[in-house]
């Protein structure tokens, strides 16, 4: 049953980013800080109140009521932003339009993600001015102390205070964009890789709002919004009964959100009007064959590993040539994908990385050397792994214990 504070926290998330983006619009970057304050306050309020006088009727109206009190209360004391009291009073009303919320929000976006704050903390501040999110689930999401991340807002806050809450045009917008998109991307990976929901529906709303807007979408944002529409499609499936990660071969595909598959694919089509195919185009490509084929011996593997191959031209990353001898290996067999991972295996950058070892064991096992794939199933295991992730190493493991020894498991 959900609680007084549960319902709080589930609004502040919704309405935090609209109110702080409106008030950093109205008392300018330099007073960042005042606006988290006071959407903040409302938020103690109503921690303070629902729990004992109940939950109003029309909760998100009394947040921002009490937001925009508080607001109006801070103008009295800074003479320098009384003018402004009208202001506030107008776009923080219950019939402020939805579209300049949206506008103020896409700025405030654009904002956080101005290339002269640093790329790490672009998508820290994102986070705690757009979306809402605390200090402590930002550490928490990108596996930092919170001291750390706490830092890296503050840096960027300083920088904040000289630029302008605009949505710029032209030419620095592309550029802006292309930094946004970045931003989004990184915050969905977080989310999807890591099963941090919030995280990832996050990182979906505000890819909407920029692929949707009239100046700042662009194709390159349509295909990153399919990508994202077309990977949390198969989210829930990617979990098993033992909470261990599911490979696609295992996934149920019933529970696969067929309308985010529809509408992936209708953005990926949207995306299509440009003149160049971004990174965002080749993996949501890829993201669509894997969600559109009705089984999993029906992939269009051939397809998949031409779309990685031109990934990685465009990105020679260990990761997507990781990626690209999965796709080979399916296509042409275990023993052509060992001999795709030959160049890579050595890489110091995947040295810890789990899916190595693990890929590596699976194509051992095919070409039945059941006691190379157990020791490397062994060595993916000391790598750096989420628990989903180290509960199928070990039911993959066991897996080839059970068929080397089959008459122990009759």
């Amino acid at each position: 049953m959900e609680t007084a504070g549960d319902l709080v926290e589930h609004l502040f998330r919704h309405q935090a980013g609209r109110m702080v983006s409106t008030l950093t619009r109205i008392f300018g970057p330099s007073r960042l800080e005042l606006a988290e304050d006071v959407v903040q306050e409302a938020l103690i309020k109503a921690l303070e109140l629902w729990p004992h006088r109940g939950v109003p009727a029309n909760p998100a109206a009394w947040l921002i009521e009490v937001a925009r009190n508080r607001a109006l209360d801070g103008l009295r004391r800074e003479a320098s932003l009384e003018a402004k009291a009208g202001e506030i009073a107008r776009a923080l009303s219950p019939s402020a339009g939805a579209a300049e919320a949206m506008d103020d929000q896409l700025a405030m976006i654009f904002l956080c993600c101005h290339p002269a704050i640093p790329a790490e903390a672009r998508v820290a501040l994102t986070l705690k001015t757009v979306c809402g999110f605390g200090t402590g689930e930002i550490a928490r999401a990108f596996l930092l102390q919170e001291s750390a991340a706490a830092q890296r807002i503050v840096r960027a806050k300083r920088l904040v205070r000289d630029l302008r809450f605009e949505l710029p045009e032209d030419g620095e917008l592309a550029a802006r964009r292309e930094s946004v998109l970045e931003v989004l991307y990184l915050m969905f990976n977080e989310g999807y890789s890591r099963h941090i929901a919030d995280l990832r529906e996050e990182s979906m709303r505000l890819a909407r709002l920029v692929a949707g807007h009239r100046a700042a979408g662009a194709p390159e944002a349509d295909a990153l919004l399919a990508l994202m529409l077309l990977q949390s499609a198969r989210a829930e499936a990617r979990l098993g009964p033992d909470g261990g990660l599911s490979l696609l071969e295992e996934q149920d595909r019933s529970q696969w959100d067929r309308g985010r598959i529809a509408e992936g694919v209708a953005a990926l089509g949207r995306s299509a009007t440009g003149d160049r195919a971004s990174r965002y185009h080749l993996e949501a490509a890829i993201a669509a064959a894997h969600a559109t084929a009705p089984d999993f011996a029906s992939t269009d593997w051939g397809f998949i590993a031409e779309q990685y191959e031109l990934l990685y031209e465009m990105n020679p990353s260990p990761v997507i040539a990781l990626n690209r001898a999965v796709a080979i290996s399916r296509a042409e067999g275990a023993a052509a994908g060992l001999e795709a991972l030959a160049g890579i295996e050595d890489h110091p950058s995947l040295a810890r990385y789990y899916l190595l070892p693990a890929t590596q064991a699976r194509l051992w096992s095919e070409l039945g050397d059941l006691g190379k794939a157990e020791q490397l199933y062994r060595r993916a295991l000391e790598c750096d792994c989420s628990e989903a992730e180290r509960s199928f190493l070990i039911r993959r493991a066991a897996g080839l214990r059970r068929a080397d020894h089959p008459g122990l498991h009759g």
